[in-house]
C-alpha cells in the first residue's frame, strides 16, 4: 500500500502531524463507536444501523452542553447523556440491499513484475 502524499505544503505539514499522532484518531474512533454502541443497545438496534457520521455531528452539536455540565450534579449530567444517546440513535442508516460488509480496498495495478529474488543473488 502506497502512502498518499499531498501536493500542497500546508497539507503535507498536517499529514505529517497526523502521522506522528495516529493513536489520537484511533482513540477518538473507539470512543465514538462506544457511545454509538451504547445508543444502539439502549434503543434495541444493531450498532451498524446507526450512522457514524451522524453520531459525530451529534457529538459536535452537544459539545457546548457537555462542556457546561461541570457545574451541575450527576443526575443532571446523566439526563444530558441519555438525551445524547437518544439523539445519536435517531441517525439511522438507510437500507442498502446490494452492499456487502466489509468492503475491500483495492490496490492500484502495477505495471511491472514483483521483485522476488533475494538481494544477495
Amino acid at each position: 500500500m502506497e502512502p498518499s502524499r499531498p501536493a500542497v505544503p500546508a497539507l503535507a505539514k498536517e499529514a505529517s502531524l497526523s502521522f506522528h499522532f495516529p493513536w489520537t484518531h484511533v482513540l477518538a474512533d473507539n470512543l465514538i463507536r462506544t457511545i454509538l454502541a451504547q445508543a444502539a443497545r439502549k434503543h434495541g438496534l444493531e450498532p451498524r444501523s446507526i450512522s457514524f457520521k451522524g453520531a459525530v455531528q451529534t457529538l459536535t452539536a452537544f459539545q457546548p452542553v457537555v462542556a457546561m455540565q461541570a457545574e451541575h450534579n450527576s443526575s443532571h449530567r446523566e439526563g444530558v447523556y441519555q438525551q445524547l444517546l437518544d439523539a445519536i440513535a435517531t441517525h439511522r442508516v438507510a437500507d442498502r440491499p446490494d452492499r456487502y460488509e466489509p468492503r475491500l480496498r483495492k490496490r492500484r495495478p502495477k505495471h511491472y513484475q514483483p521483485y522476488d529474488l533475494h538481494r544477495s543473488r
